[in-house]
């Protein structure tokens, strides 16, 4: 049986012998169904339509990886090196045995996170190639997993350190479990943020901002907004890596998040 994958959101479901007949992730008003209707395929038709991985370091100990071309959101993945193995932050849709062997050179994966629904894409199967590493979500997105299995771990509270400098914090926002990834010795040790888009850095990389659905232009409001800032000053970070290759606050990341979040709630008082 294939695993099929929403051509729209990258997302990867269980094994079936049919596509399911919808993608309830696209049908939720944070994303949408794409404008010809629901289309879905599997690894094997993206490896045959030529799309590739690409690997390039962002900084010493981590690694970015996108597909060539294309493929859904578009969105990277970050890995992420450390003395006690290494984590995928967030995921892309395209597995292929060329990249499995390019993480492997890289040292393999010990565990991966994924910040909110719209980046799960073939995690599982990402998973299964590292010994069913644990792929870490947070609880309150459960209900999001369209490819359940023991790897999974659904995990509660606020913060989960799941290995030593490596910790996830349940900011909220953009999802209930929407989550970023705090790795303490990024930057030199000054600290980095592995946000996807739950704190998006935008095209002017001076600030980050925040949404309830991107695609759909849906703001955040202040509650939302005060739990993201609240839940992320314990934790000190210079640089802010999005979920886009390019999208990288690399200096005063901290402020950057804090003024942001100061002239987003500015500008929605006002109105």
């Amino acid at each position: 049986m294939d695993a099929f994958i929403c051509r729209t959101c990258g997302v990867q479901y269980a094994p079936s012998e049919q596509p399911p007949a919808s993608c309830p992730i696209c049908e939720d008003e944070r994303q949408y169904v794409g404008w010809n209707g629901q289309q879905w395929t599997t690894l094997a038709e993206l490896v045959a339509e030529g799309r590739q991985n690409h690997f390039s370091e962002e900084e010493p100990g981590l690694w970015a990886i996108d597909s060539r071309p294309q493929i859904a959101i578009g969105q990277r993945a970050l890995l992420v090196q450390t003395p006690a193995g290494n984590v995928m932050w967030d995921c892309v849709t395209l597995v292929d045995e060329a990249s499995i062997a390019r993480v492997r050179d890289l040292g393999g994966l010990a565990a991966i996170a994924i910040s909110h629904p719209h980046f799960y894409a073939s995690c599982m199967t990402w998973s299964r190639a590292f010994d069913d590493c644990p792929v870490y979500i947070h609880a309150a997105d459960g209900e999001w997993v369209q490819y359940p299995g023991p790897a999974v771990k659904l995990w509660e509270g606020t913060t989960l350190e799941i290995l030593p400098g490596i910790t996830l914090i349940n900011t909220g926002g953009h999802f209930e479990g929407s989550q970023a990834l705090h790795w303490a010795a990024g930057c030199d040790g000054r600290g980095a943020l592995l946000s996807g888009d739950t704190v998006t850095v935008v095209m002017d990389r001076r600030y980050v901002s925040f949404m309830y659905s991107y695609p759909n232009l849906i703001p955040l409001g202040e509650r939302a907004i005060n739990r993201i800032v609240e839940s992320l000053r314990p934790f000190a970070y210079e640089r802010v890596y999005g979920g886009w290759n390019g999208r990288i606050v690399r200096v005063d990341g901290r402020d950057v998040v804090e003024r942001s979040a100061e002239r987003y709630l500015r500008f929605i008082r006002e109105t």
